[in-house]
């Protein structure tokens, strides 16, 4: 860690505030930056290296590209320099600027991935998806025990959900996508399910009660989010005590075309991610395993995790 005087000869570039301004806000790649802040790659690189070597910043790798975020673990001293400085700056015209286009390379992520599924709707169920395969949904299912409350997060057309409709109490599907939305409530009424409903929400930010479902589901739903502890959190929040949480999701891996073929924000997880994200969110009794894998190239492996909210937690 650099000591106070070196950080502070870093906080005195202009360039390197404005990326620690942005970077404190949320975590950006070199390309991302490059379009909120109108500068060449090179000039960027530099800067977040020596952010980097002064360990202000730490970088995570995702297939081909790097994601730049502020070190959190920094120590207090340097965290209230690095807040100080951008706070002061926080109302100049450059640093507003620069709020409002991460605003817009943010909405510019959603619209992406609500494109993608805005252009499959109807269609879903009959194409392929990297990770569903009825070996896996049968391992899901079996984590289920109606009748219960469930709030399906990120459901698409509601496959699953329509399958649960059949024995549940009550299921809320949840899909950023208003394609989705409305072909799924139209297939709802079809197959005259009423205790079935769509909602348009954001799985980080649910649209329901605290305490207000039994079970929560995250099938093929965690690497299309920004922010998946986020969105594990707000699975936490919905759940009555007691209640469980069922993720199914692609294990990690490395095919870096489904970002471009399927909106996938995150190549996968490993156990240990989905592990802390759970433990973070305050879920006990963590269950994790591969429980398939494909054959045909590249290979995607399925996990399942779940976990309770145990009624002491509240």
């Amino acid at each position: 860690m650099a000591d106070s005087w070196e950080i502070l000869k870093l906080l005195a570039d202009p360039t390197r505030v404005r990326l620690l301004s942005l970077l404190t806000r949320e975590e950006l790649s070199v390309a991302e930056l490059q379009e909120i802040m109108d500068m060449g790659q090179s000039r960027i690189s530099s800067h977040l290296g020596l952010l980097r070597q002064g360990e202000l910043l730490q970088d995570r790798r995702e297939g081909k590209k790097t994601f730049y975020t502020w070190s959190k673990g920094v120590e207090t001293d340097a965290q209230v320099l690095i807040v100080t400085a951008c706070r002061t700056v926080a109302e100049t015209p450059q640093i507003m600027e620069d709020a409002a286009n991460l605003k817009r390379v943010l909405e510019k992520r959603k619209r992406k991935a609500e494109e993608y599924f805005n252009s499959v709707a109807g269609r879903l169920g009959k194409h392929y998806c990297p990770g569903r395969n009825w070996e896996g949904i049968g391992h899901l299912l079996l984590q289920m025990t109606p009748p219960l409350i469930i709030a399906d997060l990120g459901a698409g057309e509601g496959l699953i959900s329509q399958l649960l409709a059949r024995r549940a109490k009550q299921v809320i599907c949840l899909d950023n996508s208003p394609k989705m939305v409305e072909f799924g409530t139209a297939l709802a009424k079809k197959n005259e399910f009423s205790n079935l409903e769509y909602k348009l929400g954001d799985i980080e930010s649910v649209p329901l009660k605290d305490q207000s479902v039994d079970l929560a589901l995250l099938s093929q739903a965690l690497h299309h989010a920004s922010h998946p502890q986020q969105a594990v959190n707000e699975a936490f929040r919905i759940l009555k005590p007691g209640g469980q949480l069922v993720v199914i999701d692609l294990l990690e891996h490395q095919f870096e075309k489904a970002r471009e073929l399927y909106a996938d924000v995150w190549l996968g997880f490993s156990e240990n991610k989905l592990y802390q994200y759970l433990k973070e969110a305050g879920f006990r009794g963590i269950d994790i395993n591969v429980v398939a894998r494909e054959d045909e190239p590249p290979h995607f492996e399925t996990v399942l995790a779940s976990g309770l909210k145990n009624a002491s937690e509240i």
